[in-house]
């Protein structure tokens, strides 16, 4: 039997944390080094894996300095701390998991591209949705020709509306000056989804949206500065104080959303977090200013089109997805696929459930082990061709998503470059 593949985590928040789990549990990977700021997380990694006082940074550069420690880096710091680490461990020699985005701009991440090519190591971006059962199950379909042609696709990616207050408004996402554009910090995923299901060249890209709901001037009579001190609270659908006080007791929802809140899940660090922390704050009155509702408009080779929309205003619930072909119909949600057939006129319901739910915290219904094991082992084998999520496709994605940022932002059509 191979020896696992050693990680170390540089970023142990949520989605650090969620592949160093995936990759132990799966007895393919090892975590042998965690690089993290916060204590308390770094500390609750070097516990779970054992880690030596020698394996345990406060700085990824701390880690950098000690040399390459690991075959694999998983780098899941904040989306703007990604460029950094990325191309120094790369140059290190070791292989490279990030997270979405692979970085806010297209200059940096081209810079990342080309040291990872340079150091000739692997690199996967963590587009989870590709490596889900229900994915593999469309993509089959599809190629053996059930829908005939694709002529076009509609997707919708229901944000809800309780994630998108913890997530974009409140959270880590909420500004584009700190992170990115929701479509690039969220969506990425859909758009490479939408990529690797349709297989052809993007061409051109337009979009529409804004900032509608999350702003001072929507804000109730009588709405406080923070949602403890509020006298409509009661009747808010975005009361922090209702979202995270409900958390407790539920190991899954203590690990998130409540674990970007509070580094222990107890009532009285609830407490502290909703009168003193970003996260107690009214949602009409924090400094975010990403758009709440986008809609993005897809045109690929041979004509087909697709539609993507993105919004806050919907329950918590898994993406859903149309394809239009000329033979076939089909309809799914991640978890059932439902085919129907032009010529027979019979519909087929597909059961394809992995068992888990489609956000993150569900794992993306079987995508981030999906991912994390397709990973591990195209290092442990020598064999790239296993990651289907490597810098070049993941690279045409995210210039369709930059495409449609700039489409939305000066009201045209925008053409992408051919990329060679």
């Amino acid at each position: 039997m191979r020896e696992p593949v050693t990680m170390a985590i540089v970023g142990a928040g949520n989605r650090g944390q969620q592949y160093a789990r995936l990759a132990a549990a799966s007895g393919r990977g090892r975590v042998v080094a965690v690089a993290e700021p916060v204590a308390e997380r770094r500390e609750r990694v070097a516990r779970a894996y054992g880690l030596p006082p020698e394996a345990v940074f406060a700085d990824w550069r701390a880690m950098a300095l000690a040399g390459r420690l690991a075959d694999v880096a998983v780098i899941a710091t904040q989306d703007r701390d990604h460029v950094e680490p990325a191309v120094t461990l790369a140059g290190q020699g070791y292989h490279l998991l990030l997270e979405k985005p692979v970085a806010p701009t297209e200059p940096e991440a081209d810079r990342v591209v080309a040291a990872a090519e340079q150091a000739g190591v692997y690199l996967a971006v963590c587009h989870v949705l590709r490596y889900t059962p229900f994915t593999r199950r469309v993509r089959a379909l599809l190629d053996s020709g059930r829908l005939g042609e694709v002529v076009a696709v509609q997707h919708l990616e229901p944000v809800g509306w309780w994630h998108f207050a913890h997530s974009f408004v409140r959270g880590n996402w909420r500004n584009e000056g700190l992170s990115a554009p929701m479509l690039l910090a969220k969506a990425c995923h859909d758009v490479d989804w939408l990529q690797y299901v349709i297989d052809r060249r993007p061409l051109r890209v337009s979009s529409f949206g804004g900032l509608a709901h999350f702003r001072p001037e929507q804000a109730p009579e009588g709405a406080g500065e923070r949602c403890v001190q509020c006298g409509v609270e009661a009747s808010c659908p975005y009361s922090a104080a209702r979202l995270y006080r409900s958390c407790l007791g539920d190991p899954d929802r203590e690990r998130w959303p409540l674990g970007a809140v509070v580094d222990t899940p107890t009532p009285e660090a609830v407490e502290v977090a909703l009168r003193e922390g970003p996260y107690g704050r009214c949602v009409y009155r924090c400094d975010n200013d990403v758009v709440d509702h986008q809609v993005v408009n897809i045109e690929y080779e041979g004509g087909v089109t697709a539609s993507l929309t993105v919004a806050a205003f919907t329950p918590m619930a898994n993406r859903k997805t149309r394809i239009l072909g000329t033979r076939g119909y089909l309809d799914g949600d991640g978890a059932t696929i439902k085919v129907f057939d032009f010529l027979t006129g019979v519909e087929q319901t597909i059961d394809v459930w992995a068992g888990e739910s489609m956000d993150a915290a569900g794992g993306h219904a079987g995508g981030d082990a999906g991912l994390v094991e397709a990973f591990l082992s195209a290092v442990a084998h020598g064999d790239p061709s296993m990651i289907k999520t490597g810098p070049a496709e993941s690279l045409i994605s995210h210039r369709v998503v930059w495409a449609a940022e700039r489409a939305r932002r000066e009201g045209r059509v925008v053409q992408l470059r051919s990329q060679t």
